[in-house]
């Protein structure tokens, strides 16, 4: 007869999954990375010298548009006179609010369809699987654009977008685990013992295939902050809300390539980078830790 102590701990695999992979130079990048802007996103009302919308006036009440650097605005002003450094603090809690919601949600959906396809399999296991075929053919950015002008412009929008088009990438992953896993010996000792089918899926089995769910959630994060910025860019997303993508199309329509102001647009574009390769970094950590053997 089966026996469960074949199986690794489940308290002992989500610890795994939850280890910091430190001894991965590339990794230990991306979690610097990410300290730094959620430090920058938590202090950002105390960090930022000026409100990020407000028109800025001299003593004399000239406007100041189009400043250079200077102590005074670190990044200069726009050509309305909006310090850019603090609209840049702004933007990073604003960019991390919508990459960690959607990355979130699109786990939790993703996770939970792996889990009940890779299990049930059947009929169950098709439909599942034919929903996210179609999922992944519906074009990513199109999609979100359309859904974002049909539900109003909103970060809640955006993320549910990102949500419904994101998520079969990490159901089609936890499901071929899923596979896996459900004909190994402590399943078969779960099933013996009287195990109801549910708590063999979320108390057997979820906690082996958890480092899979928080690898792909690392990835959502930054595909998450580049459709927000790329939406914003193209003036779908919230005008209330200050991001990095309202910030280069608001350096778009004002023409700062044009006039060279650098300093407007270069920061923003520099900071999705990082995020988006920061989440990266952190997968290629997870990856060795999920399979030992890319060590050698």
């Amino acid at each position: 007869m089966p026996r469960a102590t074949d199986a690794p701990g489940p308290l002992a695999r989500l610890a795994g999954a939850l280890r910091i992979p430190s001894g991965d130079a590339f990794a230990v990048i991306g979690l610097s990375i990410y300290a730094v802007f959620v430090v920058v996103a938590l202090l950002a009302d105390v960090i930022r010298p000026h409100d990020p919308l407000e028109i800025l006036f001299d003593e004399d009440g000239d406007l100041l548009s189009n400043l250079g650097m200077s102590p005074a605005h670190p990044l200069g002003t726009t050509n309305l006179g909006r310090d850019i450094f603090s609209q840049l603090v702004i933007g990073t809690r604003a960019a991390l609010i919508v990459g960690l919601a959607a990355a979130v949600v699109v786990v939790a959906i993703g996770t939970l369809i792996g889990l009940v396809s890779g299990y049930f399999g059947g009929w169950i296991d098709s439909v599942l699987m034919r929903l996210a075929d179609v999922a992944l053919g519906v074009p990513f950015l199109p999609f979100v654009i359309v859904l974002a002008g049909f539900l109003g412009a909103s970060t809640s929008n955006i993320v549910l977008s990102i949500a419904i088009l994101l998520w079969p990438n990490t159901a089609r992953v936890i499901r071929s685990q899923v596979l896996t896993v459900r004909e190994r010996a402590f399943v078969e000792a779960a099933r013996v013992t009287g195990s109801s089918t549910w708590r063999i899926l979320f108390v057997h089995i979820a906690p082996n295939i958890l480092p899979l769910s928080f690898l792909y959630g690392s990835i959502a994060i930054g595909w998450a902050i580049l459709t927000e910025a790329s939406v914003s860019f193209l003036g779908f997303g919230p005008s209330s809300v200050v991001s990095w993508g309202y910030m280069l199309q608001d350096a778009y329509s004002s023409q700062a390539l044009s006039r060279g102001s650098y300093n407007w647009f270069v920061p923003p574009g520099v900071c999705i980078v990082l995020v988006v390769v920061a989440g990266f970094f952190i997968s290629r950590g997870y990856e060795e830790i999920l399979f030992p053997k890319l060590r050698d």
